[in-house]
């Protein structure tokens, strides 16, 4: 059997992405989509990544959505949901490199942000708390990375790490709905997303676990500061110059 690097390092994605995303609630997708577009392109890694997550962490929603609070959640879904398919429509008809450089810029500007501090009240009126939903929603359906903006304001707002880690399983959960179906709609679970599920599914799911367990000591600080690194890390390894590390 012909190794192949490009799965390989799939794969060790997939479980790193994985663990990332059983710790904090998001981050899987900010590690997932750049590396694995990397080695198959944003068209196959993106919708792969949905079908992977949405099967993965079902064990982790049902509680989830029992814990968060959803006069927070619900609004920013609802935004999310308005504008995933505009975000379909950029991972269609934009060059793949385009979207994996306006990644990394994204998780890079997004890093900066929250390490310079900032924070703010979380009194926005119901017009920016949609807006913040239709940036997520945006990015979702470009890149399944709606949740670098809704993390920004959750925790800008200085709430628990608790409580944040279940308002985005929360969030996710009624996201990845729309997304699904436009996904469905425009034709993206191919073969090869199939295929790849089969491989990359186990290894995501022991990362999730992993990451859950060591999420049951983590302190707000750490969780803030695992943060920070997840996004820096996904957005500097993503960077196009370093394909030649998987043979492109």
């Amino acid at each position: 059997m012909v190794f192949d690097p490009a799965l390989a390092w799939a794969f060790l994605t997939a479980l790193i992405a994985g663990a990332t995303r059983g710790f904090s609630g998001f981050g899987g997708a900010l590690i997932f989509v750049p590396l694995v577009s990397a080695a198959y392109g944003p068209r196959v890694a993106v919708p792969l990544l949905l079908v992977i997550d949405t099967l993965m962490t079902l064990p982790f929603v049902v509680p989830a959505l029992r814990a968060c609070v959803w006069r927070q959640v619900a609004p920013l879904a609802v935004g999310a949901v308005v504008a995933v398919p505009a975000g379909v429509w950029v991972l269609q008809h934009t060059d793949p490199l385009v979207v994996r450089w306006s990644l990394a810029f994204l998780g890079l500007g997004l890093l900066a942000l929250l390490a310079s501090g900032w924070r703010h009240t979380g009194r926005h009126t119901l017009p920016v708390t949609l807006g913040i939903g239709a940036v997520a929603g945006f990015c979702g359906g470009a890149a399944q990375m709606s949740g670098p903006a809704v993390v920004v304001y959750w925790l800008g707002s200085g709430q628990p790490s608790v409580l944040v880690r279940a308002n985005l399983f929360g969030f996710f959960a009624l996201v990845t709905l729309a997304t699904g179906s436009s996904y469905a709609l425009n034709g993206m679970f191919t073969a090869e997303v199939g295929r790849l599920t089969l491989f990359l599914g186990p290894a995501y799911a022991l990362g999730l676990y992993a990451g859950a367990r060591a999420f049951r000591g983590a302190s707000d600080r750490h969780y803030r500061v695992a943060a920070y690194w997840v996004i820096a890390a996904a957005a500097l390894i993503s960077l196009p110059l370093f394909d030649t590390l998987i043979g492109r």
